[in-house]
């Protein structure tokens, strides 16, 4: 038997694009304001990465 996905209405296929293409803008507008809070949060991460990693 073949999955099939179930296909969601346009309007809210539209409505979940535009709200991720809002989080995105605001995610890049708060780098941009904060570059110091970008760099923290990539470090959190490897930091996050090398101890998974390592374990």
């Amino acid at each position: 038997m073949a999955w099939t996905t179930p296909r969601l209405d346009p309007e809210r296929s539209r409505r979940r694009l535009q709200l991720l293409a809002e989080l995105a803008g605001a995610r890049a507008v708060r780098q941009r304001e904060r570059p110091q809070r970008a760099r923290s949060e990539r470090l959190r991460q490897l930091i996050a990465t090398r101890k998974r990693i390592a374990n």
